[in-house]
């Protein structure tokens, strides 16, 4: 990914250090960072897009207490790339080592990176090198030097500032975003931001740096591609750039929404942001909820919560767990018939209500809460085994009559792309092989298909972020949430997508704008 750096140079009366080095500044690559250096009054901004196009762009600096090197430039040229190198260190070691004296060990260890990168290295092609070592020595020369020295006498004293923009992270290297919706999570070390000042001073000037530790997108985390492994080819998804256009006025269509709230009443007093706000907000036509975690008892009360238009609901509670689990669907299209459960005598996968169908003219919609393997796999067994496959039967015998739209948190992400941290993650509950070959065997090989990975195949994106690792701060997330598809209904699909910005839950809501 494109990697963006500012530059803003200002220059009007500089005083002289006892020498100015100027280096070439090639290009940076500091994450979602914004570098922005300044000196002075008057400003140009010059936008470097990547490594491949980036050019060479001069940056003074004042090299404190520092030697000129001295030769001529036959000498320099005759000079071996080691030799070139050394030089080269032992001009810039000087200031280096005194802003080290005058500062603490984090900051000097910012600073001390910042400069590695602004050019300082003494790494590249010999002719870089060359070109490096005479520029050095040009600038540090008598001469110019005296001249600085002139200005000074007519100009107020220089101060630069230097400030660097870089997010950074405390994170264990291990599984640091462990789902566990039923099974527990990991603690991480939270994201940090810091303030770095140094001030660096002596009798004959004095430079000022500030280091500001942060990140420039912290208001739209799903934007930059967040994955241990990625492949060359993946993008982050945002949907406000990779969303098709709307559908021409008077094309016939429905658009479902589903989300698994963790907890519907909670939300439903969430004064930044509700379901209700989000209904007026997006217009959906019919909305799936999962893990509500309300009884029976509570469901006269709750329907009057929803908001006008939405008159018909129906709700699968929880029996032999109250509190727990729980699945509805909101509608203001009235179904032609609803069922609770799968129907099957004496099965134990109806008492936990887990899934809502709801039959429409031209298709079938089954909400459903896929059960979580539980801490240590306790359930994996069951899951697989039991779970999965009277589904797959369930959905399949649907079928026969119309085509049939399955959506909900299916608690798997099934590919590697689907998750921030795979490697650190094959044992646990929702990215273990078995779960994986599980949803592969008894929904896509059946002639599903997953509407997201189809439109979006190198995309990723991500509906799960874990509360007590500050995932979502940092896009490590989990992609749970599905649209899957009849096969026969596939190319009605206009458009499949994330609403990543939405919050009020560890999961965020996901769109299906179907054709008839």
């Amino acid at each position: 990914m494109n990697k963006v750096l500012q530059l803003g140079l200002q220059s009007s009366v500089v005083q002289a250090a006892k020498f100015l080095v100027v280096v070439p500044f090639r290009s940076l690559r500091f994450g979602s960072s914004i570098v922005s250096v300044r000196v002075g009054t008057s400003s140009f901004n010059k936008r470097l897009m990547s490594n491949a196009t980036a050019k060479s762009v001069p940056l003074s600096i004042n090299n404190i207490k520092g030697k000129p090197v001295k030769g001529s430039d036959n000498d320099i040229e005759a000079m071996t790339v080691q030799e070139l190198r050394a030089t080269l260190r032992q001009a810039y070691e000087p200031f280096l080592l005194h802003v080290e004296r005058l500062c603490n060990h984090v900051t000097m260890f910012f600073f001390f990176l910042q400069c590695r990168k602004l050019g300082l290295p003494v790494k590249g092609l010999k002719k870089e090198l060359i070109s490096t070592l005479k520029l050095h020595m040009d600038n540090s020369s008598p001469d110019e030097s005296s001249g600085a020295e002139k200005m000074e006498t007519t100009s107020s004293t220089l101060s630069e500032s230097v400030t660097i923009k870089r997010k950074t992270r405390n994170q264990e290297e291990a599984d640091d975003d462990y789902y566990g919706n039923d099974n527990g999570e990991k603690k991480v070390k939270q994201s940090t931001e810091k303030n770095l000042k140094v001030k660096v001073s002596s009798k004959e000037e004095e430079a000022s740096l500030t280091i500001v530790v942060s990140s420039s997108n912290q208001s739209e985390p799903w934007t930059v591609l967040a994955h241990k492994k990625p492949e060359k080819d993946w993008k982050a998804y945002n949907p406000k750039t990779m969303r098709p256009p709307s559908l021409p006025e008077g094309t016939k269509s429905v658009k479902i929404m589903t989300w698994n709230v963790n907890g519907l009443r909670a939300l439903l007093k969430l004064e930044s942001f509700s379901a209700l706000q989000l209904a007026q907000r997006e217009d959906f036509d019919v909305l799936c909820l999962q893990e509500t975690k309300i009884q029976v008892k509570d469901v006269e009360e709750i329907k009057k919560s929803l908001i006008e238009g939405y008159d018909h609901s129906y709700w699968s509670c929880s029996v032999s767990k109250l509190g727990y689990s729980g699945t509805a669907i909101i509608s203001r299209i009235k179904p032609l018939s609803v069922r609770y459960g799968t129907g099957l005598s004496g099965s134990d996968h109806d008492t936990e209500g887990r899934i809502v169908t709801a039959e429409f003219e031209s298709f079938y919609l089954i909400n459903t809460y896929v059960p979580n393997s539980g801490d240590g796999l306790k359930r994996l067994s069951y899951r697989i085994e039991e779970w999965d496959r009277t589904l797959s039967n369930y959905i399949k015998e649907l079928e026969k009559t119309k085509p049939v739209v399955l959506t909900g948190d299916l608690n798997c992400a099934h590919e590697e792309i689907d998750i921030y941290n795979p490697a650190g993650n094959k044992r646990s509950a929702g990215f273990t092989i078995e779960e994986r070959q599980s949803f592969g065997e008894n929904v896509l090989e059946k002639g599903f298909v997953d509407t997201f990975r189809k439109q979006h195949p190198g995309v990723v994106g991500y509906t799960y972020w874990g509360y007590r690792s500050g995932a979502r701060k940092t896009n490590r997330g989990w992609r749970l949430d599905y649209f899957l598809v009849s096969e026969s209904i596939a190319a009605n699909v206009h458009d499949s997508y994330i609403l990543p910005d939405v919050n009020g839950s560890d999961h965020c809501p996901i769109g299906l704008i179907l054709k008839l």
